[in-house]
């Protein structure tokens, strides 16, 4: 696919505030795109959409009618717009909550204020998943490789998938958790996991000791997907046998340069 710049983005942006959407709109320009549509409710987002499908949503958290996470469930669920890249702009700063959305599907989440910085590794992150670019090894055909994918939540998978589709990957296989993958391990053999770290009965860290103990399985890079801050815990993680640690939301060049890594070492 041809090189997408950010003159080429149509964009929608989703803001009840006018004070607060000038502020975004001149950072978007800052960063070259004008062509921006505007919608200030779920209601007035979805009118928006029949009219003209976006190459990227940016959305503020809290709207007259609903939340973001709220909006974004629609859009998954929707066989034309669940493809739709989904970026949230948000002062949230409890932990638990900035998880809830990580887990959402998102390919950024912005802080309020955000920084250019901020703005243009989102922007960025959303051009690859636009005009995605395969994976070029020495060693493998990327298309070839075969990728299992751990998560417990359905979007961040698809998500996920799609990042790793963009990089010329074919066969993937889908776990809803550890316990599934392992069972899955039983009958198949793979050439990368890609698992996220929280998940129920058999978390990441628990699903890589357990694949590192195998006899069949122990070489199997793991690539793990976490969007824990604590040091020591990843300290933790690390040691469990991961070969690389993956930050959500999931962003296409860090992980094109990750599993470069895993896979030409």
């Amino acid at each position: 696919m041809d090189y997408i710049s950010p003159e080429d983005l149509f964009l929608l942006l989703i803001e009840p505030s006018l004070t607060q959407r000038k502020v975004i709109v001149k950072e978007l320009n800052g960063e070259g795109i004008f062509n921006i549509d505007f919608a200030d409710s779920i209601a007035s987002t979805l009118e928006a959409l029949e009219q003209r499908t976006p190459d990227l949503i940016v959305s503020s958290l809290h709207m007259p009618d609903g939340s973001a996470t709220e909006l974004l469930s629609t859009l998954k669920a929707h066989e034309l717009w669940h493809q739709i890249p989904f970026m949230l702009v948000s002062s949230e700063t409890r932990r638990e909550q900035l998880e809830i959305f990580k887990q959402s599907g998102v390919v950024a989440i912005l802080p309020k204020p955000f920084t250019k910085a901020h703005l243009g590794k989102a922007i960025n992150a959303t051009l690859d998943i636009l005009a995605p670019q395969e994976l070029q090894l020495e060693l493998y055909d990327v298309q070839d490789i075969r990728i299992l994918l751990v998560d417990d939540s359905r979007l961040a998978r698809n998500h996920i998938r799609r990042v790793l589709t963009n990089l010329g990957a074919q066969y993937i296989t889908e776990a809803e958790d550890g316990a599934e993958a392992l069972a899955i391990l039983e009958e198949q053999l793979f050439d990368l996991i890609v698992t996220d770290f929280n998940m129920p009965e058999v978390n990441g860290q628990e699903l890589t000791e357990r694949i590192r103990a195998s006899d069949r399985h122990s070489h199997i890079p793991v690539m793990m997907v976490t969007s824990e801050a604590n040091d020591a815990h990843l300290a933790t993680v690390s040691q469990s046998g991961v070969n690389a640690l993956c930050d959500k939301p999931f962003e296409p060049e860090t992980v094109k340069r990750l599993l470069f890594q895993l896979l030409e070492q």
